[in-house]
């Protein structure tokens, strides 16, 4: 099956900013996370928008994906001897895609390894106290073997003949422009500069090998969904003894049953019963840091908020403290029994001194 345009996949135009981007990829992946989602095939979907997210992301990437979309050039060649800086970029990117690439001075031996991106559920209370994860992840990692050598021993590998250790060679083409020097990646020793004679019998000489690592991962406190983590050297091993990517983590965060959250401060609505609107009463309001006592005053209407101070989340990073606030709700008797049916018609008919905003409507529509 045609893999389906990284655009269309995240959703954005093409014209996107990277700000676009990022927030387009962190709706989606909390959407077809597999641990939450709930949708079909959220597996393979997910993987989809982070390969679409890891091409879009990345600057170079995303300019070699607009110009040959998914069958892009393999990179790495380029000129030598040549300057068109003159020409324009236009101009150097025809000639490019006409001869093989960019221009590299990197050899295989300072080769680095792919960045990585995954994704981490934590609780809300977990994302408010902050926790430790562990995420399982499949990467290529150093050769334990060999440690990134290639080979059985440090005397097995020597200086590659063709290119003396320069990992390239430069080549001359006839051309339309007349013969243009290249510069290319050694195919004898793939630009490493170097041979092995008696490769590692564990990663055949690749210097690394594909195993599922598992990862701890320190969640701050505070942290918001969408938020992301960047383990430096938690990516793929280099080849060849190659320093390492970094690992990206979006993290989510699952809603809870009654506390919503606006930066540090918590939000939540507390059922109340008409006697305890009208009398007052002090009643249990549950926080993350155990059930408080809180006082209604008497009078108090629907709707109205109430502040616990200190009783937000707490910022790792600034050390500041939100609040928690609830919203009162009188909650309508569904169900009366006869007696209090009764002391309901008796509350009806008491009249109070002050005027109340039901007469104020009926003045109002009388006089208009």
């Amino acid at each position: 099956m045609a893999k389906r345009d990284y655009y269309d996949v995240l959703g954005v135009s093409k014209t996107a900013t990277d700000d676009e981007i990022k927030k387009a990829y962190r709706n989606l992946a909390k959407k077809y996370h597999p641990d939450v989602s709930t949708e079909p095939n959220a597996e393979e979907k997910f993987k989809e928008i982070q390969e679409a997210y890891e091409v879009l992301s990345d600057q170079q990437k995303r300019e070699q994906y607009n110009q040959f979309g998914h069958e892009g050039p393999t990179m790495g060649q380029g000129f030598g001897g040549f300057d068109f800086g003159g020409f324009g970029g236009g101009f150097e990117d025809i000639l490019s895609s006409m001869f093989g690439g960019r221009r590299s001075s990197s050899s295989g031996t300072n080769t680095r390894g792919n960045d990585l991106r995954t994704s981490v559920t934590v609780t809300f209370e977990e994302a408010a106290f902050g926790t430790e994860k562990e995420i399982s992840i499949n990467k290529y990692e150093t050769c334990s073997t060999c440690s990134g050598l290639g080979a059985e021993s440090k005397s097995d590998i020597e200086v590659c003949p063709k290119c003396r250790g320069r990992g390239r060679i430069v080549q001359e083409q006839s051309t339309l422009f007349g013969r243009i020097q290249t510069e290319a990646v050694c195919p004898n020793c793939g630009g490493r500069g170097k041979i092995i004679k008696k490769k590692c019998s564990t990663c055949n000489g690749a210097g690394r090998v594909k195993k599922l690592s598992k990862i701890k991962v320190k969640i701050p406190s505070g942290i918001e969904d969408g938020q992301g983590l960047k383990l430096s050297g938690y990516g793929e091993a280099g080849p060849s003894g190659g320093i390492s990517g970094d690992l990206y983590i979006n993290v989510i965060v699952k809603p809870h049953e009654i506390f919503v959250r606006d930066g540090l401060n918590i939000y939540m609505e507390m059922p109340i019963t008409f006697s305890q609107a009208a009398l007052g009463a002090t009643i249990t309001i549950p926080t993350l840091y155990g059930n408080v006592d809180m006082k209604i005053p008497a009078g108090t209407q629907t709707g109205t908020k109430f502040k616990l101070a200190n009783k937000g989340i707490t910022s790792q990073r600034s050390g500041n403290t939100g609040s928690q606030y609830v919203a009162v709700n009188v909650v309508t008797p569904t169900k009366l029994n006869a007696e209090q049916k009764d002391l309901f018609n008796k509350l009806s008919r008491t009249n109070e001194k002050a005027e109340s905003i039901f007469d104020k409507i009926k003045k109002f529509f009388k006089n208009n």
